[in-house]
C-alpha cells in the first residue's frame, strides 16, 4: 500500500527519527555493547587501532581481534562483521598506568591456537611483547624510551641517525 506524496510503504521500518529532544537511532549489537568507559577527548585522543589474526583452531573460528581503546588493550574471538563479539568475555585485557598502547601487530607465522605473539608499541616509545592467548608478558624494548620518533634526527644524506 502506497502512502501519499512519496509512494513510501505505510509499514516501512524506520532506522532513526529526530524529536525535539535529539535524534534517536537504531544501534547495531556491536554499536550498543562496545566497550565505552574511557570519555572521549577530541583533543587528545588516540585513534583506536586493529590487529587481526588467524590461529587455525579445531573450532573452525580461529579468527581473533586485538584494538586499543585509550589505554585499555582487548583481545578476542573475532565472528565476522555479522556477529559481534560478546565484549563481556575478552580473552585477554590489559590496562596501562603510565603510557597507552599506540598501536600493536600479531607475528602470523608463529600464531597457533595455543599462543600468539603480539607486539604493543606505546606512546613513550616502549615496545612489548606479550602472549593474549597464555595471558603472558615476555618481552619489554626501550624501556628507557631512549628511541622515539622525537629522538631521530636527519643526517644530510636522508638516513635516520
Amino acid at each position: 500500500m502506497a502512502a501519499e506524496g512519496g509512494g513510501k510503504e505505510m509499514n516501512e521500518i524506520k532506522t532513526q527519527f529526530t524529536t525535539r529532544e535529539g535524534v534517536y537511532k537504531l544501534l547495531t549489537h556491536s554499536e550498543y555493547s562496545r566497550p565505552n568507559r574511557v570519555p572521549f577527548n577530541s583533543q587528545g585522543s588516540n585513534p583506536v587501532k586493529v590487529s587481526f589474526v588467524n590461529v587455525n583452531d579445531q573450532s573452525g573460528n580461529g579468527d581473533r581481534i586485538c584494538f586499543n581503546v585509550g589505554r585499555e588493550l582487548y583481545f578476542y574471538i573475532y565472528k565476522g562483521v555479522r556477529k559481534a563479539a560478546d565484549l563481556s568475555k575478552p580473552i585477554d585485557k590489559r590496562i596501562y598506568k603510565g603510557t597507552q598502547p599506540t598501536c600493536h601487530d600479531f607475528n602470523h607465522l608463529t600464531a597457533t591456537a595455543e599462543s600468539v605473539s603480539l607486539l604493543v608499541g606505546f606512546s613513550a616509545g616502549q615496545v612489548q611483547l606479550i602472549d593474549p592467548i597464555k595471558k603472558e608478558t615476555s618481552k619489554l624494548f626501550n624501556e628507557e624510551g631512549l628511541l622515539s620518533s622525537q629522538n631521530q634526527a636527519s643526517s644530510p644524506s636522508g638516513t635516520v641517525v
